[in-house]
């Protein structure tokens, strides 16, 4: 691994965020659906062989919660519900109480061929203890990796988070179940049997969890990292308190989505001190520049300061075009401008940690810029979290380099995230993903300001955390920072909401941000709070 020399601020910046254990999207994979057990509308099964294939599909299914599966009349009996609710689908069961037998290759074989397996309902605890730790399970993974569905119900449906709750009524009695919902606490019987206090017990048991109260007549699908409600009745989503957070409940009725990646991270963030602290870091950017440009046409004398900070003829300038999953003419432009000005130009693009490679970090160790381009800056945060990346990204910096980006790639420069939302941009703080990468200590960013009208939604963020400096910076334009100084550059404004001696005033006046405005040309010193 490169070795980087960094001032101790820095690695204590990339140090906390690489400390967050933050989970890889990319280890969710493939479709699961858990219901809450009773009696499933149509819907839930259909959505269910849907996903499997259809009439094409191969379905397994595994009644070994359930006692009567030990007789060849459960068996059958199960099968047949099947088979009469959706003829014209090819249904078989898979069962056994020997561990043994699921680490067999033979028992295993309908796995390998399977497009989706359902676990019926029953004690979650024979399903597990059949099955969890053996083959059966990696044959289930592997299934889940090639896009099959696994789908169960009650027993089914709890059996598939890795912290289970086997039993007891008040007080949970927990054990290993499958790891298809990662980071999760699944309880099923929801609302018909008032399970609330016990999955609250099981999450102030488990730090770092988030729980799944799911109601009989409901199901949740997992969708790779997007959660659906389907059914007639309701789901409930729990982050217990910790972190300085109170719980927080999200009710899902049919039709809401959630995400998966966004509960995971707030769950692990809670095991942590309360973020954002007070006072937050000093606005300074201890070494190099900092382009902070609001998206929208860039000016061409935004591009030639970077560049210019980056080294003019000799600039070695990495581009990240991360934020954005799309390929083709814009991510050309970019490349292009900067070449055009004599740069020498790389990119670097990853989606997920375990995709970051020393090479990486030798690009970066050569680097004189680096530019992040648009998009969702929540995607930056998936990609690059917790890995060297961001410790090689300060290290741009710490040898007087420059780092710049537009729209998402503003936002992501401060030390707290605007609009890291993965279900859309409109909040302008989503919790497990509040984090930026920190290059301008103190500072939340908000971009297309003016453009899209955001000064509310900025306005709201620092009303709640006046901590904070708040910049908006519009369409055409950059704020460039260096040292403590801010100086506007482009076709329209800046604004800046700094609300920090206003927190200690009366509270008429700590309700009131308001934004102090910059035209380009003018300067604002962060620090001392002051024109230049």
């Amino acid at each position: 691994m490169l070795a980087l020399r960094l001032p101790a601020t820095l690695i204590s910046i990339a140090a906390a965020l690489a400390a967050q254990a933050i989970p890889d999207p990319a280890g969710v994979t493939g479709t699961r659906i858990i219901a809450g057990g009773g009696r499933l509308p149509a819907t839930v099964h259909d959505r269910f062989l849907e996903l499997a294939g259809g009439a094409t599909g191969k379905i397994l299914i595994v009644p070994t919660a359930s006692r009567r599966a030990d007789t060849p009349e459960g068996r059958n009996q199960a099968l047949q519900q099947w088979r009469a609710a959706h003829p014209g689908h090819e249904f078989a069961i898979l069962h056994t109480r020997e561990r043994t037998v699921a680490d067999t290759a033979g028992f295993c074989a309908p796995l390998r061929t399977a497009t989706g397996v359902w676990f019926g309902g029953g004690s979650q605890r024979r399903i597990a203890a059949a099955y969890v730790g053996t083959r059966v399970e990696r044959e289930l993974v592997a299934l889940l990796a090639r896009g099959g569905v696994v789908g169960g119900s009650s027993a089914g449906a709890a059996v598939q988070s890795r912290t289970m709750i086997q039993s007891g009524r008040d007080e949970p009695v927990m054990a290993r179940g499958f790891d298809f919902v990662p980071g999760a606490i699944i309880d099923q019987h929801f609302l018909a049997r008032e399970r609330l206090p016990r999955l609250r017990r099981a999450l102030a048991a488990q730090p770092g969890h988030f729980g799944v109260g799911i109601d009989e007549g409901c199901a949740l699908e997992f969708r790779g990292r997007g959660i659906r409600c389907l059914g007639t009745s309701k789901a409930l989503l729990i982050l217990p308190r910790g972190g300085g957070r109170e719980e927080r409940f999200t009710q899902l009725m049919p039709g809401d989505r959630a995400d998966l990646v966004s509960l995971q991270r707030a769950a692990i963030a809670r095991r942590n001190p309360p973020w954002p602290p007070t006072p937050m870091a000093r606005p300074v950017v201890a070494n190099g520049t900092l382009v902070i440009a609001g998206g929208g046409r860039l000016p061409a004398t935004v591009i030639d300061r970077f560049v210019t900070h980056a080294g003019g003829d000799d600039a070695v300038v990495v581009v990240i075009p991360t934020a954005s999953p799309a390929r083709g003419p814009r991510r050309i432009r970019l490349r292009s401008a900067f070449e055009a000005r004599g740069a020498e130009v790389h990119v670097l693009d990853r989606a997920h940690p375990s995709a970051v490679e020393t090479s990486d970090l030798e690009l970066l160790a050569k680097a004189t810029g680096v530019w992040f381009g648009g998009g969702r800056q929540w995607r930056l945060c998936d990609a690059f979290e917790g890995t060297p990346v961001i410790a090689a990204l300060h290290a741009v910096l710490a040898r007087d380099g420059v780092i710049g980006g537009s729209s998402a790639g503003a936002t992501i420069q401060g030390e707290f995230l605007v609009r890291g939302n993965p279900l859309g941009n409109r909040d302008e703080w989503c919790e497990g993903y509040e984090r930026g990468f920190g290059f301008l200590p103190g500072c939340a960013i908000d971009q297309h300001f003016v453009a899209r009208n955001r000064t509310a939604d900025l306005r709201g963020l620092i009303e709640q955390l006046p901590q904070l400096i708040g910049l908006g910076v519009d369409e055409g334009t950059a704020a460039i920072v260096r040292g403590s100084e801010l100086e506007v550059v482009g076709a329209s404004k800046v604004a800046v909401f700094d609300h920090r001696k206003a927190a200690a005033g009366p509270a008429a006046e700590r309700a009131k941000p308001q934004p102090i405005w910059l035209e380009p040309g003018q300067r604002w010193d962060l620090a001392a709070r002051a024109r230049r």
